[in-house]
């Protein structure tokens, strides 16, 4: 992946369309794994998420974005199969001159998606 801007107008630009692509069902787990923060530890979660009907039509809309050094807030929308979860707030970083997905932010969805119990590999993350 090349390089992105660390700060302004294409930090934001950059940071919008990584989600858009991470939370994509046409992004491979591949891609999503090098736009999540500690991917690799993740790597079979996403994965195993990669087949499914939840996965496939899933996408998220960036609705702002606030830089604060090498973190950002985003605000965002999630639909998944027709229902949407909107106005979340999630965290996005700065790592390898790539704007990725927190870790926390992604845990914080698992931990909704197992009906509130965080997964073990989330009890490090953050």
């Amino acid at each position: 992946m090349a390089a992105e801007p660390a700060s302004g107008s294409g930090a934001e630009a950059a940071i919008k369309a990584n989600w858009a692509a991470f939370f994509s069902g046409k992004t491979s787990a591949a891609q999503k794994i090098a736009l999540l923060q500690n991917g690799q530890t993740f790597a079979t979660v996403i994965s195993n998420q990669a087949g499914s009907s939840l996965s496939n039509s899933a996408s998220a809309t960036v609705t702002s974005v606030t830089i604060s050094g090498t973190k950002a807030t985003v605000k965002y929308n999630v639909g998944i199969s027709g229902a949407s979860l909107n106005g979340q707030t999630g965290t996005s970083v700065y790592e390898d001159s790539i704007w990725k997905v927190a870790d926390v932010t992604f845990c914080q969805l698992l931990t909704l998606e197992n009906g509130g119990q965080a997964p073990a590999l989330c009890k490090s993350a953050g």
